[in-house]
């Protein structure tokens, strides 16, 4: 299955884009980026079939990481293709774009600034993907 970060803003050259892409080069998953004007009238690309749509919003669930971990297992052993994380700009997602989600995800109450969330994200994929290969990066306390 890919996880597939689609962000609004671009990262450019950064300690956070540095970040991002040191944690999806551990991922044994394939892993896509596609950054996205922040203008919310710029449609997304559109979905693959069979895929699945994770949106980032304070107003989401928080998952612990071995939770969020079984979520992401549940969609890989369905057959779902793609699964898509949704990272808005600084005026969030759409109403209708939360309605349509699989899933609302929060980081907590909190607001991040898109480039901490993305490198959060990729830091909790590769969590999960690690959780899923029984490898010791995760410590349950």
């Amino acid at each position: 299955m890919l996880l597939h970060i689609v962000a609004r803003g671009k990262i450019g050259r950064s300690p956070e884009a540095e970040l991002v892409e040191r944690y999806l080069k551990r991922i044994a998953w394939p892993t896509k980026v596609t950054e996205l004007p922040p203008e919310r009238d710029v449609k997304l690309p559109e979905a693959p079939a069979n895929s699945v749509s994770v949106v980032l919003d304070e107003r989401g669930k928080p998952l612990a990481s071995i939770e969020f971990a079984k979520r992401v297992e549940a969609w890989r052993d369905a057959g779902k293709r793609e699964c898509r994380f949704l990272i808005g700009a600084a005026d969030g997602h759409a109403d209708e774009q939360r309605a349509s989600a699989d899933l609302l995800l929060s980081f907590g109450p909190s607001t991040w600034p898109h480039l901490l969330v993305r490198a959060m994200l990729a830091e909790q994929l590769f969590r999960a993907t690690s959780i899923l290969a029984n490898h010791p990066y995760h410590r349950e306390g």
